[in-house]
């Protein structure tokens, strides 16, 4: 019973030390995250100012937010991966972007319908990985808003699979609102990891916070 209990004990403590490791790597990379945010927030007030874009133009302003999107999440989680495991969950996320933008710009006759699935798809398996990357995050680095941010995307996705025959302009409607809130999530999350970072590093010593910057 001792031997379990202890061994159930570094369990514990191995599991903290590791989420410790890496929330300080993605605080770190908090630019990162603030960027995608500022990216959503972008592409939302776009989608939501002009509704009445054509079908070929909003894929097109879809592919661009998947690739840059897409380019940021891998480097938000890259560096943070090498600590642990489970941070391959944001590359991952990251990889998918890619590859519903790679859709977009390589099938630009996509019919409404098709772009309504790829993007549901999409939506759902992004919205799982970054969930799977929140709880490996700390509570005190933002661990909810990035969890908010991949519910937002699993509803939305569900979403447009209970009514994938909406219009071009509902579409463009529920794309630009989901982006606006996801992009928030994210800057606010970005927010608190740096306020995380600059904690940190006062509570350094002068060398140790030379060294670290280096």
């Amino acid at each position: 019973m001792a031997v379990s209990t202890a061994s159930g004990k570094g369990s514990v403590s191995a599991s903290k030390a590791r989420c410790d490791a890496m929330s300080e790597v993605l605080a770190d990379n908090w630019w990162a995250v603030g960027l995608r945010g500022v990216l959503g927030i972008l592409f939302g007030l776009i989608c939501l100012l002009t509704p009445g874009v054509a079908v070929e133009v909003f894929v097109i302003l879809f592919a661009a937010y998947m690739l840059v999107d897409g380019v940021f999440a891998i480097i938000s989680g890259i560096k943070a991966a090498r600590n642990g495991e489970r941070w391959g969950m944001l590359i991952l996320e990251g990889i998918v972007d890619l590859a519903a933008g790679a859709v977009a710009v390589f099938w630009p006759a996509i019919t409404l319908i098709a772009l309504i699935w790829i993007v549901a798809v999409w939506a759902i398996v992004s919205g799982v990985l970054m969930l799977s990357a929140a709880f490996t995050l700390n509570l005190d680095h933002g661990r909810w808003w990035l969890a908010l941010g991949g519910i937002a995307s699993v509803i939305f996705g569900i979403l447009l699979v209970i009514e994938p025959l909406i219009g071009a302009v509902v579409l463009t409607i529920w794309i630009g609102a989901y982006a606006l809130v996801f992009g928030i999530f994210l800057l606010i999350l970005a927010f608190q990891l740096h306020s995380r970072k600059e904690e940190r590093e006062h509570k350094m010593p002068a060398g140790a916070a030379a060294a670290k910057k280096a």
